[in-house]
């Protein structure tokens, strides 16, 4: 391991992040906040959804900025750089081993993730307006849960990008990411699938559940959701899976 070439990689992303940091958060952030405002907002004020349905609904928000920021900061890149520009084959010539490349990228891909959460915390808070009751007496959870959702993010990220094809993009996001975003328990908690037996434990496949159950249990623990124990092994298992086949497609790619 050549820690020298592997900080200067990842010391030249986060450059590149910095350059293009308003345009990566408005990217990440516009949705999560338009669906905020829209059910959060108004349709909580017409009277139209309670009140309370505004703590349920952000940590689900804030893990969709997440998983979505992390995702993209690394799979997009790959995608391009493997079958467009070409760019990968300069960093493959670099001192130190291939897979490190891969995790160069999904370390950048978590701090995105974690930049995208942090920042989205209040930027839908202020979207959203008063009521949403968020608890801040668990900070060590929470702090576990956020890596291990950025850490799948970027595992994530690392398996989708060197398994899609460049005619494939639009089909990754309409039957991936979409039904990610519906089925992940970010509009309602786990629990709220209990009339739905069969779909209930089918959905336990998507990372997503454990990312907006993780962080509503560390920021609403009063509303139902899967115990922390369970959500903390799930999104570490998922991130080794994720890792280990995301590298194996890498140095696949990276060889042919």
């Amino acid at each position: 391991m050549n820690w020298k070439t592997f900080l200067a990689m990842l010391q030249r992303d986060a450059h590149v992040a910095r350059r293009n940091l308003l345009p990566m958060l408005m990217q990440n952030l516009l949705q999560p906040l338009l669906l905020t405002f829209v059910f959060g907002r108004i349709l909580t004020s017409t009277g139209m959804m309670q009140g309370a349905y505004k703590s349920v609904l952000l940590p689900g928000i804030i893990a969709i900025s997440m998983t979505l920021s992390g995702v993209q900061a690394v799979a997009m890149p790959l995608i391009a750089e493997f079958q467009f520009t070409k760019e990968i084959e300069d960093r493959l010539l670099a001192p130190m081993d291939n897979h490190w490349l891969a995790i160069e990228k999904v370390i950048a891909g978590m701090i995105q993730a974690m930049v995208s959460g942090l920042v989205g915390i209040p930027a839908a808070w202020l979207a959203m307006g008063a009521g949403a009751n968020l608890c801040w007496d668990h900070p060590l959870e929470f702090l576990a849960v956020a890596l291990l959702v950025s850490a799948t993010a970027g595992t994530g990220g690392l398996l989708l990008g060197c398994s899609v094809g460049q005619t494939q993009i639009g089909l990754m996001f309409s039957m991936v990411i979409a039904p990610m975003m519906m089925f992940g328990c970010a509009y309602y908690p786990w629990e709220a699938l209990k009339n739905f037996p069969g779909l209930q434990y089918a959905v336990l496949i998507n990372p997503l559940v454990y990312a907006s159950e993780g962080l509503r249990g560390t920021l609403v623990p009063k509303i139902p959701h899967i115990p922390l124990p369970y959500v903390l092994v799930a999104l570490a298992v998922l991130d080794t899976v994720f890792l280990v086949f995301g590298l194996k497609k890498f140095r696949k790619k990276a060889v042919s």
